[in-house]
């Protein structure tokens, strides 16, 4: 049984958009869904610092309870994704969420993402 907001078909999606964006852009995608805990962007960074290249590493955190959104990218990834674009991937995630598509919203958010990065 699956403990979590997503079923398997869904987490097959995810898993999916994530692998494409890994293989387009040669950076590392990762999504976190759950409790952040205060300040959220704190709590986003300390999640993305324990990524394994946290340098070519970007992190979208959805905390669906506290309705909180995060992107937190890579010192070399911040270079291909300016702050203002995630910002913009970050408004069509939310505009899913608010329609109740979770799933939706994170795999359009990595592909706005990964389009951004591509070289």
């Amino acid at each position: 049984m699956l403990d979590g907001p997503f079923n398997i078909r869904q987490l097959l999606r995810i898993d999916e958009a994530l692998a494409a964006a890994d293989e387009r852009t040669g950076l590392t995608f990762s999504v976190y869904v759950g409790s952040l805990h205060e300040p959220t962007v704190g709590a986003a960074r300390g999640l993305h610092d324990r990524l394994a290249d946290p340098a070519n590493s970007i992190l979208i955190a959805v905390s669906p309870q506290q309705r909180k959104l995060e992107i937190v990218t890579g010192e070399n990834v911040v270079r291909r994704i300016p702050d203002r674009n995630a910002a913009l991937a970050a408004l069509s995630m939310t505009a899913s969420f608010g329609g109740g598509d979770l799933t939706r919203g994170v795999v359009e958010g990595l592909r706005m993402l990964a389009d951004q990065a591509a070289p």
